[in-house]
């Protein structure tokens, strides 16, 4: 099968040896994305703008790869402070309420920027 990578553009993306988005047939995985922009982080302080912000990017890998949010099966959330859970899952809630996605939820020590607060991974099925 056909192994087709999404690069955000990203510094980090050869130096760490990752790709936005890898799809396989028709399975899609999606990197851990934050609410990091091309003009820097969005959100700051705001776990619900910056989880809507990381969904955002997540959709944006999908697409390059013919897919989208409604193929999403299973999403992981990352977040520096398990107290902001109600913000996240709202905007998480407002994206996928009717795909219902498996999901989890955890609280980490910390993401790669101290500004981060929330970090999502996504895997898709088209299909």
């Amino acid at each position: 099968m056909a192994r087709q990578h999404v690069s955000a553009g990203g510094p980090w993306e050869s130096k760490i040896g990752y790709s936005r988005a890898v799809r396989v047939g028709a399975h899609i995985s999606v990197s851990g994305s934050t609410a990091m922009t091309p003009s820097g982080l969005a959100g700051k302080g705001d776990p619900y703008a910056q989880t809507i912000q990381t969904l955002k990017t997540i959709d944006a890998a999908l697409h390059q790869v013919g897919a989208s949010l409604s193929d999403v099966v299973r999403t992981r959330i990352y977040m520096a402070n398990i107290d902001q859970w109600q913000e996240v899952g709202r905007a998480h809630g407002e994206v996928f309420g009717d795909i219902r996605p498996a999901t989890t939820m955890v609280e980490v020590k910390r993401l790669i920027d101290p500004e981060m607060l929330v970090e999502i991974e996504a895997d898709a099925v088209i299909g």
